[in-house]
């Protein structure tokens, strides 16, 4: 029996932390759990699993569907959709069974890439070498999670561009079914009509829609990410911000829109996969304090102020001792003000 073979391409940016990326490590169990029921897909479907950020890494290589588990989803920082791409053309380079003279080899592969923001690596050459030799050949359909993705850009590597309009639990609930739904109905294509062009299921009546990727995309920055560390456990988490704008009446000017970071939450995430998926090398940006509303608690061990900037520049956890201990550099010291200016804070990649 000929494989049909199914890449999930994942976002594991920073931005996706908190809930984006508890959805899609649950909409990928739901996936999973619908195709083992279906006799079709379950003949014909392997499944593989790439995720990246700074950098991509397989986490599933292409499995039978009956012998898959979907992984745990790791968090990094950067949005290296070039290195993404070469990393999933190298993947389809070794594991994809080409037709020879023998027998026939895999039906067409179908990737499915999800996205939340703006590449922060150079994916031009990566997009030549995909658009020259795989695009003809495979199934790509880009995903953009929210609205803060360039579709424009997107619209360079596939023509089945979408955008999931909104992000709460129902949404993207919808949004795993319907994935599942084109699974199934190009699994039926291909074992009965021997027709491997993708069949996306209709989305009518869930928040996605096929994007025209002709029309100018205006791209902003809608999240901040700072990466902090534990005092006590010594472990490092993230704290998200969205954000917001905020109209400020003037005299004499009348109003004018400011730009302001709202508290999203903060999230324990694991230290080791964090830096094997990060982009090397430190990203020269910063935000001020004074744009940024709500200070959470430290997410691993409980202290009351989260968000506190050491004389090194990191982010660390405060509590109701006298003295602290900063858990990057080792300094020791008390609690200060931060003057009417605010201070800059290292922010991560998103």
């Amino acid at each position: 029996m000929r494989r049909l073979p199914i890449y999930f391409l994942v976002d594991v940016s920073e931005s996706m932390v908190g809930e984006p990326i508890e959805q899609v490590q649950n909409g990928m169990r739901t996936i999973i759990q619908e195709l083992r029921v279906d006799p079709y897909a379950l003949e014909t479907a392997f499944v593989s699993v790439i995720a990246f950020a700074g950098k991509a890494k397989s986490l599933s290589p292409l499995t039978e569907l009956y012998k898959f588990y979907p992984p745990t989803f790791p968090v990094g920082g950067g949005t290296s959709l070039g290195e993404a791409m070469n990393y999933l053309m190298d993947d389809l380079d070794k594991s994809i069974q080409k037709t020879t003279l023998e027998m026939k080899g895999d039906w067409k592969p179908i990737i499915f890439l999800f996205t939340d923001g703006t590449p922060t690596d150079d994916y031009t050459s990566a997009f030549n070498r995909w658009n020259a030799k795989y695009k003809k050949s495979c199934n790509l359909i880009a995903i953009s999670i929210g609205d803060n993705v360039n579709t424009q850009m997107l619209g360079q590597i596939s023509e089945n561009v979408l955008r999931l309009k909104d992000t709460d639990s129902k949404s993207f609930n919808q949004f795993f079914k319907w994935v599942t739904a084109s699974i199934k109905a190009t699994s039926v294509s291909v074992t009965d009509y021997s027709d491997d062009e993708v069949k996306l299921a209709p989305t009518s009546g869930i928040n996605l829609e096929k994007v025209d990727t002709k029309q100018t995309c205006v791209i902003d920055e809608n999240f901040v990410v700072l990466l902090g560390k534990c005092q006590n456990t010594k472990q490092n988490y993230l704290v998200k911000y969205a954000k917001r704008l905020s109209r400020v009446e003037m005299e004499g000017v009348g109003g004018i829109d400011t730009r302001l970071f709202k508290l999203v939450g903060a999230y324990p995430i694991d230290g080791e996969a964090y830096e094997q998926f990060s982009a090397d090398g430190e990203t020269n940006r910063s935000i001020n304090s004074s744009e940024m509303r709500g200070v959470p608690t430290c997410p691993c061990c409980g202290n009351q102020l989260g968000v506190v900037v050491c004389e090194c520049g990191n982010i660390m956890c405060v509590g109701d001792d006298l003295e602290s201990c900063c858990p990057w550099c080792g300094l020791e010291g008390t609690l200060g003000t931060t003057g009417e200016g605010g201070v800059d804070v290292n922010r991560g990649r998103g």
